[in-house]
C-alpha cells in the first residue's frame, strides 16, 4: 500500500517561494507508471491540480502556475519537492501529494494521497 506523507514550512511571507516534500513509501519513485502530483485546495474552493513529475523524471505542469513552478525529486529519500515561488495570499491552501497510475491532471483519478498539510501565505 502506498503511502504519501507532506512536510514543509506552514506560513510563508508574500513574494517568498513555497516548498513542501512528499515522503513516500510503499513504492518508488522511479517504478514504472507511477505519476507523482502535488494537488491544493484554497478554502472553499474545489481541488487544483499544480503539477507532476514522472517515474523517468520528466515533470508537466498547470498551464496557469507554470511560469513559478517547479517539482523535482530525490530517488535516494524515494521523495519528491514542489517550489512555488513569488507567492501571494492566493496561493493559500491545503496541499497533497497524490499518486496516479497514468499521467492525470483531474485531481480525482489519484489513487493514493497525503494528508494534507496547510500552506498561509501572510506577512
Amino acid at each position: 500500500q502506498v503511502q504519501l506523507q507532506e512536510s514543509g514550512p506552514g506560513l510563508v511571507k508574500p513574494s517568498q517561494t513555497l516548498s513542501l516534500t512528499c515522503a513516500v513509501s510503499g513504492a518508488s519513485v522511479t517504478a514504472a507508471y507511477n505519476y507523482w502530483s502535488w494537488i491544493r485546495q484554497p478554502p472553499g474552493k474545489g481541488l487544483e491540480w499544480i503539477g507532476y513529475i514522472t517515474y523517468t523524471g520528466s515533470t508537466h505542469y498547470s498551464p496557469s502556475l507554470k511560469s513559478r513552478t517547479s517539482i523535482s525529486r530525490d530517488a535516494s529519500k524515494n521523495q519528491f519537492s514542489l517550489q512555488l515561488s513569488s507567492v501571494t495570499a492566493e496561493d493559500t491552501a491545503v496541499y497533497y501529494c497524490a499518486r496516479s497510475r497514468k499521467p492525470e491532471m483531474d485531481p480525482t483519478r489519484h489513487d493514493s494521497w497525503g494528508q494534507g498539510t496547510q500552506v498561509t501565505v501572510s506577512s
